[in-house]
């Protein structure tokens, strides 16, 4: 052993001891083990874990794991993203980055957030993304064996649909490959459908892909070819529910598409998430506030997913300009606060909020909400107006801080609402005493 794995293998058997049990323990030990092998630097959490026995590591995963909340929904969530291409229709007035941009960056990406970096990093290879940020997440102590495909970039179903193909085989490919080839034996290259037939016996499973697009490119066909390639959700860029809004933005579709986007996608059997932009240019907080009620209200919305992303402004976009000029101006983080806790007062117990804004970095806004957390601000004024988040995030059984050993009293629970002409059955599995989700399924 080098002295860095004799480093790591020390702090291991320390905490196997239950001589480190804190997070201040591990660190103290890192600089004393750093100090005694004459290390430059501290050890990482994930250089330790490799250093662990296969037997060893579930016992030491608790303090080692990096970012918890990533598979917290027993499932890990790997994003790839496309190679950049200029949207269909054109582009709206705040939308950041594309092709033509300095940035190069696929449409409505800076090219600084973690997935568009990694993008880069790997040349918009989908196989290597997949690969990357699988090797990441299992090194800093994740269970990776169910993966969950996002593919981000721009409108998917705008691209060929050999590019289409193309790009989810290899993604999937990359799953399959991550422990080792040997399925590939004697096959030599492999169609999607040869790729997704070895998926369902690869240690790494493929369990939902995700497909980000616009409300006018899901037209029938464009669904038949989102269904082939295994597509499980569909998250569309609705953007608003004012038509004048849409067209302040040159948003290039109204809320009719949006609508009917929504119901065919339903009828199609996919799930559905909306990215929605408060804030815009023209809307007021009461506007954006009665956009939100009547997502939930109205039938022909109720999203099963949702993204709020408030509009911020940055370099290179009409809004900049905009702006710059005095004719625009984003949402102030307090106000924000107060209105997305309002939001999250009133989700149903059926949808899934997400996230609450963008991962552009913060030296990348000109103008608009800097803050990352905003999410936990927003979480943390609901409690303090007595209120409470009943999606399915805030309430599933992994974010849940439940009483040691005390049992869950779970039952069997079904709610019907309508959507989009048609009834939607959310049937889970809940501790109702105490508010938690354990399981669930969609029904329509």
């Amino acid at each position: 052993m080098n002295a860095i794995e004799s480093a790591s293998r020390e702090l291991v058997e320390q905490l196997l001891r239950k001589e480190i049990t804190t997070e201040q323990e591990l660190n103290a030990a890192k600089k004393a083990v750093s100090v005694r092998y004459k290390l430059s630097s501290l050890l990482s959490n994930s250089r330790i874990l490799a250093e662990a026995k296969a037997d060893e590591k579930e016992d030491i995963l608790d303090l080692l794991q990096l970012k918890p909340v990533r598979t917290l929904s027993g499932v890990a969530v790997i994003a790839a993203m496309t190679s950049p291409a200029p949207c269909p229709h054109g582009l709206c007035i705040p939308c950041p980055g594309g092709p033509s941009s300095k940035f190069n960056s696929p449409q409505s990406y800076m090219g600084a957030e973690p997935a568009a970096r990694r993008a880069f990093e790997n040349n918009f290879d989908p196989y290597k993304q997949v690969g990357s940020r699988l090797r990441q997440l299992s090194e800093i102590g994740h269970p990776i064996e169910k993966a969950e495909l996002i593919v981000m970039g721009g409108t998917y179903t705008s691209r060929t649909l050999c590019y289409q193909e193309w790009f989810v085989k290899r993604a999937i490919e990359a799953m399959n490959d991550f422990y080792g080839t040997q399925w590939r034996e004697g096959k030599g290259y492999v169609s999607l459908e040869d790729v997704q037939f070895a998926n369902e016996s690869a240690r790494i499973r493929n369990v939902g892909i995700t497909i980000e697009t616009r409300p006018d490119w899901t037209e029938v066909e464009h669904i038949d070819t989102i269904l082939g390639l295994g597509a499980t959700k569909v998250e569309i860029g609705v953007q608003s529910t004012y038509d004048f809004i849409l067209a302040g933005i040159r948003r290039g579709h109204t809320v009719k598409k949006s609508v009917e986007a929504n119901t065919r996608l339903r009828d199609c059997g996919l799930k559905v998430g909306f990215h929605m932009m408060p804030g815009l240019p023209g809307s007021t907080i009461e506007s954006d506030l009665n956009m939100f009620r009547t997502l939930f209200e109205d039938e022909r919305f109720k999203p099963d997913y949702l993204k709020i992303y408030p509009t911020l402004v940055t370099e290179g976009t009409q809004l900049h300009g905009m702006w710059e000029l005095g004719n625009y101006e984003p949402l102030e983080v307090e106000e924000a606060v107060e209105m997305f806790a309002k939001v999250k007062s009133n989700l149903p117990k059926w949808v899934r909020l997400q996230r609450i804004q963008r991962d552009i970095p913060a030296y990348q806004v000109l103008a608009g909400i800097k803050k990352s957390d905003i999410r936990e601000l927003a979480k943390k004024r609901l409690l303090e107006m007595g209120g409470k988040c009943s999606c399915i995030r805030c309430r599933e059984v992994g974010h849940r801080k439940l009483p040691v050993n005390e049992p869950l009293d779970i039952e069997l629970t079904t709610e019907k609402y309508k959507a989009c002409g048609g009834m939607e059955h959310f049937i889970s599995f809940e501790d109702v005493q105490h508010d938690v989700l354990i399981g669930f399924i969609r029904l329509r």
